[in-house]
């Protein structure tokens, strides 16, 4: 029985007046199903709507204890929930009963009423019945928009009178709008699944940023170190010695000032101490910058398709539009974290320069060499750059990003620069073929 029909009987019984106690009781299941599914509906989640659902279904029908099984991606019965009347959670092994009861009303898609299960004899579940001394079973499909999604079933020990067409027709109703709850928190636990599933690729990728970011760092911060203490090493040798010159040229002339030129030496002596230890230290961040590559026979294509699959969904890049030209590529020998890492600099690039950019992705394979083109339709690189596009790559220049991907491609042997292009920006690069 459907809702509508439900609720038009029961309009239909209290405007005949007809007997005024069966019309009360059906006025009030149909409170208690309009009460059930508010609360039922406000909830999402899988979990709490199935809890819901088993709660109401054995208080509706003052049973004993229920279970809730649904159908699996294989199409297999799978236990779920069992509770009973006082709302505690019970084990799979105690949902005893027969499987023919349950299978058959999910496969014939009928509800099944059993009263006086003892005395049955027509069901082929009989040992465990007898086993369980059940005597009440209530068993509906969870059907919703012509799609069986699972079953729920009540029992009791007890003899209930339940062959009355307002309480099996409640029952039904209640499965009915059941499922839909049901699926509809399914739906929205695989929507939260797949969103989980893109933050965890997300944070992997991140992850590989920040291990490909630190040693990109650490080796500009240890070259730039070196640079600077030298200089600093020399300038205060250089004070050093000048301070032990005056020295003597102040002793000879009889202008000495021993304190002055003690807390000079001892300070320049310090600093160079002090510097020849940053010297040291910066040495030891170069030496140790070096990230290790988890190189192994990949497919490129592959690499490119899942950066543009985990991006796509992502707030930053849903008003872009991504177009691949992927031919066949030999397999050849790199790191997939850090190559998906330099492609997401590459389009995160085009997406800061141009919003609504339309970002086109080839492959080919030229010279024995598995080749790469990302190309977008913004305002391209400044004038400056074009004219000298090698400096796009230094850290002072181009930012961390593409002095990454530089980074990148020489710890791979491989190949990165900018072409000319008409509009927009057109970067290459390129993997040995082993």
């Amino acid at each position: 029985m459907k809702f509508s029909e439900f609720k038009k009987n029961i309009d239909s019984g209290i405007k005949t007046s007809l007997d005024a106690d069966l019309t009360s009781e059906k006025a009030k299941n149909l409170e208690v199903i309009l009460n059930v599914l508010n609360s039922i509906n406000r909830s999402l989640i899988l979990d709490d709507v199935l809890e819901l659902v088993l709660k109401n279904s054995i208080r509706l029908t003052n049973s004993e204890r229920g279970f809730i099984v649904l159908k699996s991606h294989a199409g297999k019965l799978e236990f779920k929930l069992g509770l009973d009347s006082n709302g505690k959670e019970l084990p799979e092994s105690l949902f005893q009963i027969s499987n023919s009861v349950v299978e058959d009303v999910f496969y014939n898609g009928q509800s099944r009423f059993i009263e006086g299960a003892q005395s049955d004899v027509t069901l082929e579940s009989s040992k465990s019945i007898l086993r369980l001394d059940l005597q009440t079973i209530l068993c509906s499909p969870l059907i919703t928009d012509g799609n069986k999604i699972g079953v729920i079933y009540v029992d009791s020990k007890h003899l209930h009178k339940i062959k009355v067409r307002e309480i099996t027709g409640t029952f039904e109703i209640l499965a009915g709008q059941a499922a839909t709850a049901i699926r509809n928190a399914q739906l929205y636990d695989g929507q939260v699944n797949a969103y989980n599933a893109l933050q965890e690729a997300n944070a992997q990728l991140i992850q590989a940023e920040r291990r490909v970011l630190k040693a990109g760092i650490d080796a500009e911060i240890g070259q730039a170190l070196q640079g600077l203490v030298h200089l600093a090493l020399l300038e205060t040798e250089s004070l050093l010695r000048t301070i032990e010159k005056s020295q003597t040229e102040f002793e000879n002339n009889n202008h000495l000032d021993d304190l002055l030129f003690d807390r000079l030496k001892l300070k320049s002596k310090v600093a160079a101490d002090s510097i020849r230890n940053i010297q040291k230290y910066a040495q030891v961040l170069l030496e140790t910058s070096v990230t290790d590559l988890n190189k192994e026979n990949n497919d490129l294509n592959r690499a490119i398709q899942s950066v543009i699959k985990y991006l796509s969904p992502l707030k930053k890049f849903n008003t872009v539009t991504f177009k691949t030209e992927l031919n066949p590529l030999p397999l050849c020998n790199f790191d997939p974290e850090q190559i998906q890492h330099l492609l997401v600099h590459l389009i995160t690039n085009a997406v800061d320069a141009s919003r609504n950019a339309t970002i086109t992705i080839r492959s080919f394979a030229k010279n024995n060499r598995n080749c790469v083109e990302v190309q977008d339709d913004g305002p391209g690189f400044p004038e400056k750059i074009k004219s000298n596009p090698s400096t796009v790559f230094n850290l002072s220049n181009g930012g961390y990003g593409l002095f990454l991907c530089k980074n990148i491609m020489d710890k791979h042997k491989g190949e990165i620069k900018i072409l000319s292009t008409d509009k927009g920006a057109l970067i290459h690069f390129s993997l040995p073929v082993n």
